[in-house]
Formats: C-alpha cells, sequence, structure tokens
C-alpha cells in the first residue's frame, strides 16, 4: 500500500520550489522523473503546470528580513524571549500552528542562522515573539539581543508540527495537550487553535528543568484545564503521568492529544497508547528534527526508513506515529 505524503509548501507561493528543479519533487512524479501524471497528494493545485508556467524554473523562495527588536527578557540564564516587529503579511503568515522561522543576529553571516519555533504572531500589532533555549553557539548569540537592536529573520515556515491534519479536524472535542521544557512555547499557537475550534482543552504541563512555565500570561487568554505534573522519569513516562493520563483519557473520551516536547516525549506516549489499546487518538507533535536550510536541500532533516526511503522533514507533513515507524536509526 503506498503512503500519503503531503509536502507542507505544496499549493503556496513557494510551490514549486528547488527540489523540482533537482527532479526530487516531494509531491509530483513528474518533476521526480516518471512519464505519468501520479501525484501523491493532490491540493488543487497542479505543481507541473505551475513549474512549466514558471519558466521551468523554481519560485521564488523565502524572505529576508531585517526586524527591529521591541522587547526582550532572560527569565533563566539559558532561556529567553525576543519580541519583535514584521511585516503584516509576515505576521498573518506566522500565525498559523507549526510556523517557524530562521533567526539571527543582524548580521551577514547566514552560518549562525537557527530554526526557532513562533510563541505568538500578533496580527494587530505585527509583533512576533519566540522564546528560546540557550544550548550552542548560534543560540548564545542571541543572548546579547536588547530592545532597539536589529535581528535578521528568514521565512515563513510552517512544518513545525507534524500532524496537523489531526489538529484542523478538531472541534467541539475533549483534547489533550502534553507539554515539557521549551516545549512550552510552541505550543500556543496551537492551543489558541484549538481554543478557536470550541475544544475542552487539559493541558499537562512538566516546567523540568526550568523552576516555572512562562507562558502563564499567553496561557490566559484561552480557557485551559492546567496540570502541572513530572512528565518523563528516568527516560519513561512517570506513574504519576500515566495515571493522569489514562483517567483523563477515560473521563473525557479524549479523542486527540499534542504532544510539545522532545522525542522522547512523543515515542513513550505512542507506547503507552499501544499498551491502552487506543491506536485510534489522533496525534501531533513538535518536528525537533535538525534543520539548516528549511528547503530540504542541506539533507540535516533527511531521515532514512526501512524500505530505503529518505524523507526530508522540513517539508514532509505525517502523522506522528509515521514518523517513528520504520525509522533507521543506524
Amino acid at each position: 500500500m503506498r503512503e500519503i505524503v503531503e509536502c507542507i509548501d505544496s499549493g503556496t507561493e513557494f510551490c514549486p520550489c528547488k527540489l523540482a528543479e533537482a527532479g526530487e519533487c516531494i509531491i509530483c512524479s513528474q518533476l521526480q522523473g516518471g512519464c505519468f501524471c501520479d501525484c501523491l497528494n493532490w491540493k488543487g493545485v497542479c505543481i507541473y503546470h505551475e513549474y512549466i508556467n514558471n519558466g521551468s524554473k523554481a519560485k521564488e523562495g523565502r524572505k529576508t528580513y531585517g526586524c527591529l527588536v521591541k522587547e526582550t527578557e532572560i527569565f533563566e540564564k539559558d532561556l529567553i524571549l525576543i519580541k519583535f516587529e514584521v511585516p503584516h503579511k509576515l505576521a498573518i503568515d506566522l500565525s498559523k500552528a507549526g510556523s517557524f522561522i530562521f533567526i539571527r543576529p543582524n548580521e551577514d553571516n547566514i552560518y549562525f542562522d537557527v530554526p526557532i519555533s513562533i510563541m505568538e504572531a500578533n496580527i494587530d500589532t505585527n509583533v512576533v515573539a519566540i522564546m528560546i533555549e540557550v544550548r550552542g553557539i548560534k543560540t548564545k548569540n542571541l543572548l546579547d539581543i536588547k530592545s532597539g537592536d536589529k535581528i535578521t529573520i528568514r521565512g515563513p515556515y510552517w512544518n513545525g508540527v507534524f500532524g496537523l491534519n489531526n489538529l484542523s479536524v478538531q472541534k467541539d472535542n475533549n483534547v489533550l495537550v502534553l507539554a515539557r521544557g521549551i516545549g512550552m512555547a510552541p505550543m500556543i499557537p496551537l492551543i489558541r487553535k484549538l481554543y478557536q475550534s470550541n475544544n475542552d482543552i487539559s493541558l499537562i504541563l512538566d516546567t523540568s528543568p526550568y523552576k516555572d512555565y512562562y507562558v502563564k500570561d499567553y496561557l490566559k487568554n484561552y480557557n485551559v484545564n492546567l496540570m502541572q505534573e513530572l512528565l518523563l522519569d528516568k527516560g519513561d513516562l512517570s506513574d504519576e503521568a500515566k495515571v493522569k493520563i489514562k483517567a483523563i483519557i477515560n473521563e473525557k473520551d479524549i479523542k486527540y492529544i499534542h504532544l510539545s516536547g522532545a522525542d522522547i516525549l512523543t515515542v513513550k506516549l505512542i507506547e503507552f497508547l499501544n499498551e491502552l489499546d487506543r491506536k485510534d487518538i489522533k496525534l501531533s507533535c513538535c518536528n525537533n528534527i535538525k534543520m539548516c536550510c528549511g528547503e530540504g536541500i542541506c539533507g540535516s532533516c533527511t531521515a532514512r526508513f526501512s524500505g530505503h526511503r529518505v524523507k526530508r522533514f522540513c517539508k514532509v507533513q505525517i502523522d506522528p506515529r509515521k514518523v517513528f515507524e520504520g525509522r533507521r536509526f543506524i
């Protein structure tokens, strides 16, 4: 049975992209070198037709913007908040769940680009907020940014969440969100989306390794049933978390769960749901794949699966269960 594949950029202003020029289009069979039209996922637009009409070349890619920093705040030594002003259209594009950008200090060295998920994009003020966990050379460079400085960003990108199709169909349902650590930041646009669709939201938040949850001002805007609990213990779901998750699933008849944290949280939750025989519960999760270019070209985001399949996870939109099923780690 052929796996249904979806490209996050298919049908957008950025399609066809450089992959089409190289004969590596994720969707179009003819731009993969095939003789027949046999696209993997019809999005209402013929990618091959767009490619030919554009002079047999890729569309213009994402733009780079110089943005004014409006506010910065250091919560802990390795956790910072940056708010900056963007053009109005970019603010609208970044308001979608799963949006992210590449950001660096206002310099020409593109090697300092780092992908960061959007925490909030206010389309009234055109101010975007991101929360950054300082881990290496690229993010350390952002510690020196102050209000009034300029930063350089590239975007918009939209594949920061796997399982967006599962998210989009949630309406008038009881849903559960599990978030841990820096995952508290990218969960905010997703919670907003669930709230706007009249879902009853239960949130289990594990602040580890931080002392507090620094998104409380954002959560006030949504009707969220917040519970704080240790989610991971010695590389597995904690016993307390298992009890609470099982109870919420049964009491509220949960049909959808979003995971905002490291991959291990997603893997262990999938294993736990399998133990409960609840494979029917739809999932979405953070895209934690390492990225460098964001366009599927550099190969940093690729993962290999059984059957010699390679997936470019900066563009491929997929169900979370399929991210880890059949994946080769060697």
